[in-house]
C-alpha cells in the first residue's frame, strides 16, 4: 500500500511534515517555560571580597591581542606624563594593552602616523622593534595610563630604540 505524506503518516504514528513542525513547537514551548521556573543558584555567594576599577576605556575597533610564544610576564603599572613630557622613542619586546585615565597622550609611530587617545580610550601596543614609538603630553594637565604588559618572560618593559625623522616631507 503506498504510503502519503501528511494526515496518513500522523494516524499511523509516523513522523510527516506537519507532525514534525508540532512536535518542534511543542518542545520550543517548553524550553521557554523553563526560563520563568525559579532555580537555585549555581554559584555561591562571596564574602570578604572587594574590587574597585581603576581604570576604563573603550578601544576605537577590534583589539588583537597576542602573548608570547613560552612562558609570559603579566606586569600591571601606573604611569604617569607630566605635561610637556614624554617616554622617548622605545619598543616593547610583547604587546601592551593601555588604558588612558585621564588626560589626553599623542603617540607617533614608526611609520610618522600620530595617533591622539584621550580619557576613557583604550589601545594596543604592538610588539617588535618594527613598532617604534614615542608618547608624548602635549596638553595641560598628567597623562595617567594604566597598562598591563604581556612580555616573555625575563623581558626589560620597554628598550630604546633611536628616533625616527618625521620632519617635513616624510
Amino acid at each position: 500500500m503506498p504510503v502519503r505524506i501528511g494526515r496518513y503518516q500522523e494516524q499511523q504514528g509516523l513522523p510527516g511534515r506537519q507532525g514534525r513542525l508540532g512536535k518542534s513547537l511543542v518542545i520550543a514551548g517548553c524550553v521557554a517555560a523553563l526560563a520563568f521556573v525559579p532555580t537555585a543558584a549555581g554559584a555561591t555567594p562571596g564574602s570578604g571580597v572587594s574590587a574597585t576599577v581603576v581604570a576604563e576605556g573603550t578601544s576605537a575597533g577590534k583589539l588583537k591581542v597576542k602573548t608570547p610564544k613560552g612562558r609570559t610576564d603579566v606586569t600591571f603599572r601606573r604611569i604617569t606624563i607630566e605635561p610637556g613630557g614624554s617616554t622617548g622613542w622605545h619598543t616593547h619586546r610583547g604587546q601592551l594593552i593601555a588604558v588612558v585615565k585621564a588626560g589626553t597622550l599623542t603617540r607617533t609611530l614608526d611609520d610618522c602616523s600620530v595617533e591622539v587617545s584621550p580619557a576613557g580610550t583604550s589601545f594596543i601596543e604592538p610588539s617588535g622593534k618594527k613598532h617604534r614609538h614615542i608618547g608624548r603630553n602635549l596638553g595641560s594637565e598628567p597623562v595617567v595610563l594604566w597598562v598591563t604588559y604581556l612580555l616573555p618572560e625575563g623581558s626589560e618593559l620597554s628598550d630604546d630604540a633611536d628616533a625616527v625623522d618625521c620632519g617635513p616631507g616624510k
